[in-house]
């Protein structure tokens, strides 16, 4: 009898797993690369179940047991098409279930309660829970949505330098630094910019938040107009009832600050990290009667 769970959290960045007993008590954790499903499939399959192994050996169990266990894997882009089936089909557990980062992010922050969780690093997601039925919008990557994440604000923050170069919009010293940066030649970050991945648009989000909070006019215009966009987000969640909103993510904390009243006034810390909700939720896999059922 199948008797062990495995969480797995498929971020951009690294794989996380946990291996749990039926009663949720995680025995061993394992890392591996990233899970980029959208943009390469197959190496992602080869980190989640690598990731998988590297728990179950953490905990001192045979690797080979991997396929006699119940597994939930959460990643950016289940939802998007097949991607999250043909995830499921290669598996090799006894059962898994691929979701979106999400879904499991909800359930890591909020258990089994109501409310409305938003997620924000490299990209961004939204999901809710609202009397036990699900709700997730947003996630739709950097090219055409994750308003507000790391990536979208490094992106403006390169398009609004550009344009203060050509005299269009104000400059200022963020501008200026990253006009300096590229050798002052806006050649130079078009070329950056049509190669570049969201992680490496990513690592200015840091650099646009500091200078907002010294008042820098691009910046903050930059947030300003990135927390509205989690406002509309949100608002499109929201109910009047709603008993918390959790923010999640690298971006979580700064990001609090800029937010309106009407939303500051029902965050709420999170209970946990997306892998304890992929691991809650496999464990609810696990013990699940219907499970296997014909």
């Amino acid at each position: 009898m199948t008797e062990l769970a495995i969480g797995i959290d498929g971020g951009g960045t690294s794989c996380r797993a946990a291996v749990a007993d039926r009663n949720g008590n995680i025995v061993g954790r394992g890392k591996s690369g990233p899970a980029n499903i959208l943009s390469d499939l197959e190496n992602s399959l080869l980190n989640i179940v690598e990731s998988a192994r590297q728990a179950l050996r953490d905990a001192g169990i045979a690797t080979e047991t991997i396929s006699s266990v119940v597994s939930v894997v959460g990643v950016a882009g289940a939802n998007v098409t097949d991607y999250g089936q043909r995830i499921e089909k290669a598996l090799p557990f006894a059962e898994g279930r691929v979701v979106t980062d999400a879904l499991i992010a909800l359930q890591g922050a909020l258990g089994d309660a109501d409310g409305i969780v938003g997620a924000f690093g490299t990209g961004s997601v939204y999901n809710a829970r609202r009397d036990g039925r699900l709700n997730g919008i947003g996630g739709w990557g950097f090219v055409v949505g994750d308003q507000a994440s790391g990536a979208r604000l490094g992106r403006d923050l390169l398009e609004r330098s550009l344009l203060a170069h050509d005299g269009v919009r104000p400059a200022s010293s963020i501008t200026d630094a990253v006009m300096t940066e590229y050798g002052n030649d806006p050649e130079r970050i078009v070329e950056f910019a049509h190669s570049a991945r969201p992680t490496d648009f990513a690592r200015y989000a840091p650099v646009v938040f500091a200078h907002a909070a010294k008042g820098d006019v691009v910046a903050a215009g930059i947030v300003t107009d990135a927390a509205t966009a989690i406002g509309e987000s949100l608002e499109a969640l929201l109910w009047s009832e709603c008993p918390s909103i959790c923010l999640l993510g690298g971006l979580a904390g700064a990001y609090e600050p800029w937010l309106s009243e009407r939303y500051r006034s029902r965050l709420t810390k999170p209970k946990g990290d997306a892998l304890q909700g992929a691991v809650e939720l496999a464990v609810k896999l696990l013990n699940d009667p219907q499970r296997g059922a014909a």
